[in-house]
């Protein structure tokens, strides 16, 4: 298998036509066919099903896609830091972040580097703790911030921001029009909520309860801030999320609430591989965070 067979299989899987791939690719359509029969054969699947109006991956296919995805991202980061050993700060810095305060840190971060070594680029990535964590044993992210309860002895952690969770209300929601900045979390356990997908944020939070045993009526989990603020918006439920101060903002439509409870704050941390060696860019911007932050 080289190299050209899986960029030719991300092609016609992206696209879902042989012919779109092929002027992609810049290549004819026979070849390109005969391209992918082959990468079928030596994996002894087909990754497509073919019929004469359509074209599907198969279950092998989506599986396969993955790894193609991974691997080419490999191949990028590779020249970007075989490329910048030679040639000064160049290169690329793969990045990732959880929601919440966490862009607001990172674009903080790249803003200040950017101005000392404005030809190092970065590729910037959001989702949630286990995710950016699996993206960083795969070796596709350089460093990230992730949030607690965190634990894995293969990645270096330091605590880089603290904030209050805090509850997103729809406008029209008589709790909105309460006083006062904040509430205790009793006043939510019979609400219907809004929490992030990380599967145990839910026990997280029932702990701030009056019963811990009694489950909490989530009617959506999400990892994005920009579908927190339009679920509640639409009046959908209840977010619970971290405050973020300054990024995610009252309006006319939802009310901010701190949550009052000795429990509830989000604690940020910046990762990196203990035993995969960063990039000459990377390790210079850990550092230039490292000061930034007074993490030395």
């Amino acid at each position: 298998m080289e190299l050209r067979h899986i960029r030719y299989f991300m092609a016609v899987a992206e696209e879902m036509n042989f012919t779109r791939a092929a002027e992609k690719l810049c290549i004819a359509q026979p070849p390109l066919s005969r391209q992918i029969k082959d990468l079928e054969d030596e994996l002894g699947a087909k990754l497509f099903e073919r019929s004469p109006h359509s074209l599907h991956l198969t279950e092998e296919g989506l599986l396969f896609k993955q790894y193609a995805r991974q691997i080419l991202e490999l191949e990028s980061k590779s020249k970007d830091d075989i490329s910048e050993m030679s040639s000064g700060l160049h290169g690329r810095i793969y990045i990732a972040t959880v929601e919440g305060y966490g862009p607001h840190l990172l674009a903080g971060w790249i803003s200040a580097f950017h101005k000392a070594n404005p030809h190092v680029q970065y590729d910037f990535w959001t989702g949630t703790t286990d995710e950016i964590v699996n993206r960083i044993h795969k070796g596709l992210c350089d460093l990230a911030i992730v949030m607690e309860p965190f634990s894995d002895p293969e990645l270096n952690s330091v605590t880089v921001h603290t904030e209050p969770w805090a509850a997103i209300i729809p406008g029209n929601d008589p709790l909105a029009k309460k006083r006062g900045k904040s509430i205790k979390p009793e006043i939510l356990a019979d609400r219907e909520l809004i929490i992030p997908s990380r599967a145990s944020r839910s026990e997280e939070f029932r702990k701030w309860m009056p019963d811990p045993s009694k489950p909490l009526n989530v009617v959506c989990r999400v990892a994005h801030l920009i579908n927190v603020r339009e679920l509640a918006r639409a009046g959908v439920g209840i977010a619970i999320f971290p405050l973020a101060e300054g990024v995610m903002t009252e309006d006319d439509n939802i009310v901010i609430k701190k949550i009052d409870h000795p429990d509830a704050f989000a604690t940020y941390l910046l990762v990196w591989s203990k035993d995969r060696p960063l990039s000459k860019a990377a390790e210079e911007f850990l550092n230039s965070i490292k000061t930034a932050e007074k993490l030395i």
